[in-house]
């Protein structure tokens, strides 16, 4: 193999490196920040201002170690690139051919990063910060590091068998979705939910929060190539179509049931359309992506709408319903859409004649859910006795921005 730098290709990966971490923040932090009530806006951001700071060291020093290293065992990656001993200037065949190791690896760093930070969705406004802070490196430790070495690692037992995850549907949405779910659960709802309407303080930051997930996205997806070339082309086209027809999907499903299209809506449409395309786009076409997209958009409308409804469980900023359902929908979808055509690396689905693609997806699926749904409960069950997992009913009441952080995002000058 040809280990040649192409300076090219690491412009684009650090690029792309930048835009994955612009999800986080100011992407995620916005987008979430607004979908709370004005007490908590300052706390929500916090905690993807905080875990770009925490999960950055946690990889330097061994999550990157963990999830890529050589392989023990088809499970987990060993420590012998602890504190990047080895990991330089120079390329890693195994990953990247044609850009430094080092590069990669900070690459990998802000998939990391973002991953932990989809969760806070999930209890925001009720959650003990330095409980939140202790739960997010060990869940980063425990959760993501096992799953990403399972399904990218070299020798992990889900990459080796077939399961195909282009951008992190299955190692950041479904690992973070399902784990949210339980959080959710774990933490019961927030005081007056369901009965209170608890609407967004300010729709115009979760627009704004939206736009950059959909902007950060393309070196989230296109910059899975890990090359300037053909590929990213394709997945940056399908990550674009994907998330338009998810968001028209969304719009037209509450058209026809509200009677109106919202902005929320149409905000959650696109962010759902891109979860779904992740694991798919380096491998499918673009019509097929706007199957995707219109698949992942409906579906995650009746998780958001209907199911939490029915069963009133406060995921309160449908990380669940979105991530958990969207990342499963695009997961599955991959092994109906995959061509050859579009990635020889890849294979094909069973609408192109292989079925076994579908039965690997699945597996990936159910075996990352299980084991992500197990481990954050055991971690929550562990911080809930000895530190506690949620605030005081007061601290609630006045707010995490005040009880957590003595900050207000809003000062009324008299």
């Amino acid at each position: 193999m040809n280990l040649a730098i192409q300076p090219g290709d690491v412009a684009w990966v650090l690029m792309s490196a930048a835009l994955v971490m612009s999800m986080t923040t100011p992407g995620l932090a916005f987008f979430y920040g607004g979908l709370v009530r004005r007490k908590n806006v300052l706390s929500t951001m916090m905690q993807s201002l905080f875990l770009l700071c925490l999960i950055s060291i946690q990889w330097i020093l061994f999550g990157y170690s963990l999830s890529f290293g050589p392989d023990i065992g088809h499970f987990i990656g060993g420590l012998s690139w602890f504190g990047l001993k080895g990991v330089g200037a120079d390329p890693n065949p195994d990953y990247a051919a044609t850009i430094p190791h080092s590069l990669f690896m900070a690459y990998q760093m802000m998939f990391a990063v973002i991953t932990p930070a989809l969760i806070t969705g999930a209890f925001a406004e009720r959650i003990r910060f330095s409980t939140f802070a202790v739960f997010s490196l060990l869940w980063a430790t425990l959760v993501y590091d096992p799953v990403c070495h399972w399904v990218w690692g070299t020798g992990g037992w889900l990459r080796t068998l077939g399961a195909l995850d282009f951008a992190g549907g299955t190692v950041v949405h479904v690992s973070s979705g399902i784990s949210a779910l339980v959080c959710a659960l774990m933490l019961g709802r927030r005081k007056g939910f369901p009965h209170h309407t608890i609407p967004p303080h300010n729709m115009t930051y979760t627009v704004l929060g939206a736009s950059m997930l959909w902007f950060g996205w393309f070196g989230f997806n296109a910059g899975s190539a890990l090359a300037a070339n053909g590929l990213a082309v394709s997945a940056f086209i399908a990550t674009n179509t994907s998330a338009a027809a998810a968001a028209l999907a969304w719009m037209a499903i509450e058209w026809v049931v509200v009677g109106r299209p919202t902005v929320l809506g149409a905000a959650t449409g696109a962010v759902a359309g891109l979860v779904a395309v992740t694991p798919a786009a380096g491998f499918v076409s673009p019509l097929s992506a706007i199957g995707i997209g219109v698949l992942g958009g409906a579906v995650c409308y009746v998780s958001v709408s209907v199911i939490k409804t029915k069963f009133k469980y406060d995921d309160s900023l449908d990380a669940f319903g979105v991530h958990g359902v969207g990342g499963t929908v695009g997961a599955l979808a991959t092994g109906l859409f995959a061509q050859k055509a579009v990635n020889p690396a890849g294979a094909d689905g069973l609408f192109f004649g292989n079925a076994g693609l579908l039965g690997s997806q699945a597996a990936a699926v159910g075996v990352t859910a299980v084991y992500a749904a197990a481990v954050t409960w055991i971690l929550l069950k562990i911080l809930d006795k000895f530190m506690g997992l949620r605030v005081t009913e007061e601290d609630e009441v006045i707010g995490l921005d005040d009880t957590q952080h003595r900050e207000s995002a809003y000062t009324l000058l008299d």
